[in-house]
């Protein structure tokens, strides 16, 4: 079971309160019992990490709620029911959503005002019908678009590596092991590569300052549908006993065969593969080959600076 969206979390949200004051915690919690969500689906955490997807879609219920007069803050961290909330409740409604919400005064003078202020408060409007349509949050939906470019930058950015010379990619390699803390900076690890025939670079090169171990690293340049086979694989799992390593990091701009992750999985040697859509993701990361265009913050109200 999913976490429901915030609009089917409203009705439970106000009957929770409709029985006394309560804290935002325990509010979750009996929320949470009331519409059947999981412990799996509890732990469930935004793309930022920073909240859980149930909590904050709760706090959005609570909200949209708020604005409509039927629920109030008795004090901070704490809700309870209004009078008009408990008279909703009364009438016995199957579901509280943003479209009956419409039809009281008080939000959608709320939703007015801050269209002409320049919010947007409107995550969709009317109810889901299937899980396509499901209502998300402000926060949701920024991270969904982060995702959406994120993705569309590592595609792009993978498309490009497979069109650079032996020597743009080796240039990419040590700047992303450098940034990665690998080795004693660009010039030694520029020193511990040399390019290879098959469209590549291969090293050993220190896993910390002091090089108390060492790494032999593999990276082929590789066309899409050209994948890294077990042979492959194999053999360079051999070589790392010759390069005096204990460990092994094998990089494709391709992908490696289900054979050949099989291969690694049962192997007693620790060597970890890296296919194209990982090499993009940790050169996103450390900001190797892309650069911040943007950067947006989000507020929350600080309750600390109004307390006395």
């Amino acid at each position: 079971m999913a976490v429901p969206d915030f609009q089917t979390l409203m009705l439970p949200v106000l009957r929770v309160t409709a029985h006394g004051p309560i804290v935002a915690a325990e509010l979750r919690r009996r929320v949470a019992e009331l519409a059947n969500v999981t412990e799996e689906d509890l732990a469930e955490v935004l793309p930022s990490g920073r909240h859980t997807k149930f909590s904050n879609r709760v706090a959005w219920a609570n909200v949209h709620l708020q604005r409509a007069g039927l629920i109030g803050l008795v004090r901070r961290g704490v809700y309870e029911a209004t009078p008009a909330g408990k008279e909703l409740l009364a009438k016995a409604p199957q579901r509280i959503d943003m479209k009956l919400l419409g039809g009281i005064p008080a939000y959608t003078e709320w939703r007015a005002q801050s269209n002409e202020d320049g919010v947007d408060t409107v995550s969709v409007t009317a109810a889901p019908t299937s899980a396509t349509a499901e209502a998300t949050t402000p926060e949701e939906r920024i991270d969904r678009s982060y995702r959406e470019l994120r993705v569309a930058v590592e595609a792009g950015l993978l498309t490009r590596l497979r069109t650079l010379d032996p020597m743009q990619f080796e240039q990419v390699v040590i700047d992303l092991l450098v940034a990665m803390g690998y080795g004693g900076g660009r010039e030694e690890m520029a020193k511990a590569f040399k390019r290879s025939a098959d469209n590549g670079v291969d090293g050993v090169v220190r896993e910390d300052k002091l090089g108390l171990d060492v790494v032999y690293m593999q990276a082929k340049r590789y066309a899409a549908d050209n994948h890294v086979d077990v042979s492959s694989v194999r053999d360079f799992a051999g070589s790392l006993e010759y390069h005096r390593a204990t460990k092994g990091v094998f990089v494709t701009t391709s992908r490696f065969t289900a054979s050949a992750k099989d291969y690694v999985s049962r192997i007693g040697k620790r060597v970890v593969l890296i296919d194209g859509g990982e090499l993009a993701r940790h050169m996103v990361d450390h900001r190797v080959g892309v650069r911040v265009k943007d950067t947006y913050e989000v507020f929350e109200l600080d309750e600390d600076a109004f307390s006395e």
